[in-house]
């Protein structure tokens, strides 16, 4: 993999917070520091333009990336947005057991020197609106599903006040539906590949909706990139004559619960996945680890299906399933 030094790319590491966008110009050996608001952003838009083939890498910080990504990103600006526990592994490789704003902006500069994450796409303010309502309803229907587990062990009063919560949770997630269904008709893209997603059996509505919300880059990089993304791509333990098992590291746990749901249901009632799942058990591999083996072929499947705008279907997707 080429770094971003041998690309023509000028790197730049900012780490985010809610106050402050501090940033370090590796090549120049420089450190700054803007408020992480539209006149600092501003400002710090116009040092990294002056450069040539300029290129931002920043941590994921809850959303605090979000407007400075995007203002960069509108500007031509190449931005990757990585995980911070990789850019704190560098911080310790290169000796900084210290934990400051300067280290962790010097240490992302260096990180994107190094591996050239690739660039993020940011989506568009209507998608973010959408994003935004999609994660806001999964937390309420979580405690929906919490209440009513919990209203099963209770009498009196107490099932009373249950039952008043469940009704406030079930109307406020029927107006987050119809915010978002209204949104939605607004945004073609979007609202075609909802459609798309549910046609394969196990991935239904609400399965859709929670991988385009936190799966904005769903149809939009290869099945390695998104499994290890997900978290659902093995990682070799190996050194010398031993092989050790593989394990799945990291990733965004809220899609792999998604997928989970997903895959037990596809498993018993999708004849390319059943039969998978079959050959993998017949070969001696754990439950568990099968039902991860199919839950990342089902998103390498779903990753196609809205690249290619096209629809599940058991002849197409068969190739997919074959074992390695």
């Amino acid at each position: 993999m080429a770094s971003m030094a041998s690309s023509g790319y000028q790197g730049l590491g900012v780490d985010v917070s809610k106050g402050y966008l501090d940033v370090d110009f590796l090549d120049s050996q420089r450190f700054a520091r803007y408020p992480n608001d539209e006149a600092g952003i501003g400002e710090l838009q116009k040092a990294v333009l002056s450069r040539e083939h300029p290129a931002v890498v920043c941590e994921a910080s809850g959303g605090y990336e979000q407007a400075m990504g995007s203002a960069l990103c509108a500007a031509g600006v190449r931005v990757s947005v990585v995980n911070p526990r990789r850019v704190r592994e560098v911080a310790r490789a290169l000796g900084h057991w210290a934990k400051t704003d300067a280290i962790d902006a010097h240490s992302m500069a260096r990180f994107g020197q190094v591996v050239c994450p690739a660039a993020v796409v940011l989506a568009s303010e209507l998608e973010q609106q959408i994003e935004a309502l999609v994660k806001r309803r999964q937390p309420l229907v979580d405690i929906l599903r919490a209440e009513k587990n919990r209203r099963a062990q209770l009498q009196g009063p107490m099932r009373d006040d249950v039952d008043a919560h469940m009704d406030w949770l079930k109307e406020r997630i029927e107006q987050l539906d119809a915010h978002i269904k209204s949104l939605t008709a607004q945004h073609p893209p979007w609202r075609q590949r909802q459609n798309l997603l549910p046609s394969p059996k196990g991935v239904g509505p609400i399965v859709s909706m929670g991988l385009l919300g936190y799966l904005p880059e769903l149809g939009r990089l290869n099945r390695k990139q998104l499994a290890a993304l997900v978290g659902v791509a093995p990682f070799n333990r190996d050194s010398g004559q031993s092989r050790g098992k593989r394990h799945i590291s990291g990733g965004r746990a809220e899609i792999r619960s998604l997928l989970y749901l997903a895959a037990i249901v596809a498993i018993r009632h999708t004849p390319p996945l059943r039969a998978y799942y079959q050959q993998l058990r017949e070969r001696g591999k754990l439950k568990k680890v099968a039902i991860v083996a199919c839950m990342r072929k089902l998103l390498t499947c779903l990753n196609a299906m809205v690249r290619d705008n096209e629809p599940w279907e058991d002849g197409k997707v068969s190739a997919f399933f074959q074992p390695t």
